[in-house]
Parts: C-alpha cells; sequence; structure tokens
C-alpha cells in the first residue's frame, strides 16, 4: 500500500478537485493501470470486431469483507460471470466507486487489491470509471457499480427458448456456500464456521465448454440472489416447461447442508457467487459432466434434473425418501444484501 497523507476517505474525495486527484493518481490508477485507464478520460474507445454482450451489476454488500472474498472481487467476478452465462467472454469492464465519509484508506486499498487480482484471472482489463463521495451515514462504507463488454463465442446459442423436454440440468458446484458465509458474520447470526464465500470467475470455464459442445448448451444462468430454485423458477415460466431435480443428486457440502438445517433454511434459495446452472442435450450431459469435472474447482458438478413436459411451468424435486414437492419462487428477502 502506498504511503497517502490521508487515513480515511474526506468529502473532499469527491469534490473532483486536488484530493480526487490524490486519490485517483495515487492508488487507483496506479493500481488498475492499463493503455485504456492510462488516457484518464470520460470513457474508453474500444475496438471491438464481433458479436459482443453487455452487463451491468451494482454492489452493496454486508459486510464488505468476508470468508473467502470481499466486495471489490465480487464486484469484478459477478459482471465476468453474467457476461459468461450469456456465452460471452469479458473484455473490458468499467468501474465505478460510491465511497462512505470515513472509510479507512487500509479497507479500500484492500478493495482495489482484490479487484486488481480478480481481473488479473479473469482476464478482463478496468478501462473507466468513476467515484463519488456520501457524507457519513449515508452509505455503507463502499458501493461499487460494475459494467462489461464481452466477445460472445462463436459457437454460442444461449437462450432460454432453446431448452426442449428431455435436456439435463447440471449444476457446477456445490451449492449456498456463499450465502451461508455471509450469515455467519451478520450480527445476531454468528456461528462458527470454515465456510467460505465460492465466488470465482466462471468467463474460462464457460469458453471451455462452449469449444467442445457449441449449440448443445441450450441455457446458462448463475446461480446468486434467490439460489438455482429462483433460475429454474423464472425460466420454467419463461418456457412453460416443467423443471424436475433430484435431492439426492444436489451437490451439497456437509456443513453447508448443517448450517442451512440449524438455521431453517432450504439451500436450493440461498445465493451462490461460483456456480452456475446449465441445461444441455440430454445426449451431451454426461460428457459435458465429465468435461467440468474435469476442471479445477468444478470436481463435484452433477446432472441434477431433467426438463419436461410434465407440470409446466413449475420446479418440482423428488425428496431423498421418493416423495415429490412442487419448489416455488423465493418470498421475500431471505437475506438482504448479499452481493
Amino acid at each position: 500500500m502506498p504511503q497517502f497523507d490521508f487515513d480515511i476517505i474526506t468529502l473532499g474525495h469527491g469534490s473532483g478537485g486536488l484530493l480526487t486527484q490524490r486519490l485517483l493518481q495515487s492508488g487507483v490508477f496506479d493500481i488498475l493501470k492499463n493503455e485504456h485507464l492510462d488516457q484518464q478520460h470520460d470513457g474508453a474507445v474500444l475496438d471491438i470486431h464481433s458479436r459482443i454482450a453487455l452487463s451491468t451489476d451494482s454492489y452493496v454488500i454486508s459486510p464488505i469483507f468476508f470468508p473467502g472474498g470481499n466486495i471489490g472481487e465480487l464486484a469484478v467476478n459477478g459482471t465476468v460471470n453474467d457476461l459468461a452465462m450469456c456465452g460471452a467472454n469479458a473484455r473490458y469492464l468499467t468501474l465505478a466507486f460510491i465511497l462512505e465519509e470515513g472509510l479507512p484508506m487500509t479497507e479500500f486499498w484492500d478493495v482495489l487489491v482484490s479487484i486488481r487480482q480478480a481481473a488479473d484471472k479473469a482476464g478482463v482489463q478496468i478501462v473507466t470509471g468513476d467515484t463519488k463521495v456520501v457524507e457519513k451515514g449515508k452509505g455503507d462504507k463502499i458501493f461499487i457499480n460494475t459494467s462489461g463488454i464481452g466477445l460472445v463465442h462463436p459457437e454460442a446459442q444461449i437462450h432460454h427458448n432453446r431448452i426442449r423436454p428431455g435436456d439435463a440440468i447440471v449444476l457446477s458446484g456445490p451449492i449456498a456456500a456463499h450465502g451461508i458465509a455471509i450469515m455467519s458474520l451478520r450480527k445476531g447470526l454468528e456461528f462458527e464456521t470454515t465456510i467460505q464465500s465460492d465466488t470465482r470467475n466462471l468467463n474460462q470455464v464457460v469458453m471451455q465448454l462452449l469449444d467442445r459442445f457449441g449449440p448443445q448448451v441450450h441455457f446458462l444462468r448463475d446461480a446468486t440472489r434467490g439460489g438455482v430454485a429462483s433460475v429454474l423458477n423464472e425460466v420454467a415460466g419463461l418456457t412453460r416447461l416443467g423443471f424436475s431435480l433430484d435431492q439426492q443428486q444436489l451437490p451439497l457440502d456437509e456443513q453447508v447442508e448443517g448450517a442451512c438445517e440449524m438455521l431453517g433454511l432450504d439451500p436450493l434459495y440461498v445465493a451462490n457467487e461460483g456456480v452456475f446452472v446449465s441445461v444441455v442435450e440430454w445426449g451431451i450431459a454426461e460428457d459435458y459432466l465429465q468435461e467440468l469435472k474435469s476442471l479445477a474447482g468444478f470436481e463435484r458438478a452433477a446432472i441434477a434434473g431433467r426438463v419436461t413436459d410434465e407440470h409446466p411451468g413449475k420446479v418440482t424435486m423428488k425428496s431423498r425418501i421418493g416423495g415429490r414437492r412442487v419448489v416455488n419462487y423465493l418470498t421475500g428477502e431471505q437475506l438482504p444484501r448479499i452481493c
């Protein structure tokens, strides 16, 4: 961390004047340095000749540091992953901060370092951005917005209207870790756990899957707020098809499952930041699964169910003891400000 002549963020750092320049020149521009950002313009001119995808998201997570990551890493991975679910490999991100007066510079620096590390891992450049400061008590340390542009894979044909009865539902790994990691830190909910957030970039694994399976991958979606249940309910409503899960096939860590039981939560509704749902042709499902499991961090991927003509517009699940229940939309908010 460089030697700043201030220890905390003040309102002057959002004035556009000398303090703003000191913050940007000695912190943001230095650590996020690249040929586009170095121009220090209000925007960036980018040379892209291909199908592109565009996405934007805002991050207001509390607390900003959590087991396995922080808001900075989350802000990069979240937008990179949204583009990946479109079949696009992220190339460029914008980065906007809303900082609260009094934020310690040490915390801001840690967030910046995580942003740089996450961007490098994902192979993405941050090319322009913005910084604003609000009065103490008018924010919560730091909010971040990222927007991203990515190049769509030439074989990608990802859309809910391509889903067909008989398709396989594949989960990329154990679910619910991110939500439980955050919940373990919330006031009044503390409990001892080694559970960490699963935040990671998904663009590289998706590009590898599309290289091999291309248009046989019908649909992708990362299971963030609302978890797997919300993703499947949304697509069931759009397609008017049935989505049938098998509880025994759901990938779930024992510690996460225990925490969910203790708190009375259904892991299907708990947020993830590194898990995605694939709907693929049944004929390639096993090969797709083995390809996914061969990649580091995805060894516990599983075929969790199938698309059917039965119960149109509904998600159902076969329990471990053989019964079947409807998995409805989440009612209300299980845990606010999860991402």
